[in-house]
């Protein structure tokens, strides 16, 4: 009775594993069926554009893999978005390499430093970080933003500079909440009515940023001595509702 019993659930098992087989091999024949008709919709799209005159692609099961070369690392990203609206697509595989002008890590540091300095200026930008790090034509972008827009637009202002190979985006977006949104406005009109710090709102694309995550504040930036950093600290610790205050301002001079 127990072989009967054992022999019956290793029957139903094989018949479930023969019916989830066949769904697969049925998902990938379909997938397969337009795998020429995507892969000449996808040539002809690069064709169009003379920065993807380098690029190759071929198609797999409805995945379409992309090599070849392109001169920015924005080209690269542009060639995978074509692919991926193009109809019956199941993914993009994208292996395409930059190949622009390489540039030393410490002079495209000091490009891009330049650059993102003056992204998304004004209000809001106060409460947004950024952090560069350039390894071998890598850029790795640290950092928290607080609605997703300056994230987005140092992203771009990335892709487009001659010499970056590759990003890692480790920048984060700042949880929804009324209550870190409340501490912001408090510190930012604690730090800049301080007569000392109120020089640092002049230049709205050096602002002493304010990074609130659930009640705990991180300022970050560059004051001109180490009593401003010191008078900064203080006041967005004298906030009501604040658990804690890092401060990382550098003293830079004047």
């Amino acid at each position: 009775m127990t072989t009967m019993k054992s022999f019956g659930k290793l029957a139903g098992s094989l018949l479930a594993v023969g019916i989830l087989s066949t769904a697969l091999m049925a998902q990938t024949s379909a997938a397969a069926r337009y795998d020429n008709q995507i892969q000449n919709t996808v040539a002809a799209k690069l064709a169009r554009k003379s920065q993807f005159a380098n690029v190759k692609d071929s198609v797999e099961d409805g995945i379409v893999t992309l090599t070849g070369t392109v001169d920015l690392y924005q080209c690269k990203l542009d060639a995978a978005k074509l692919a991926r609206k193009t109809a019956n697509v199941e993914g993009v595989r994208n292996l395409i390499t930059v190949a622009g002008p390489s540039v030393p890590d410490a002079q495209l540091a000091d490009k891009l430093s330049t650059k993102l300095t003056y992204v998304r200026t004004g209000y809001d930008s106060t409460f947004d970080y950024f952090a560069l790090g350039v390894k071998d034509g890598v850029v790795t972008v640290e950092g928290q933003d607080r609605t997703g827009v300056g994230r987005d637009e140092a992203l771009a202002d990335i892709a487009n500079m001659p010499g970056v190979k590759d990003v890692i985006n480790n920048a984060t977006i700042a949880p929804t909440s009324n209550y870190d949104d409340g501490i912001r406005l408090r510190a930012a009109r604690m730090i800049y009515g301080d007569s000392a710090l109120r020089k640092y709102a002049i230049d709205p694309a050096r602002p002493i940023r304010i990074i609130v995550d659930n009640g705990h504040v991180t300022l970050y930036g560059a004051v001109s001595s180490a009593m401003d950093k010191q008078i900064a600290g203080m006041r967005a610790g004298q906030l009501p509702g604040v658990f804690s205050v890092e401060n990382k301002l550098e003293v830079v001079g004047s």
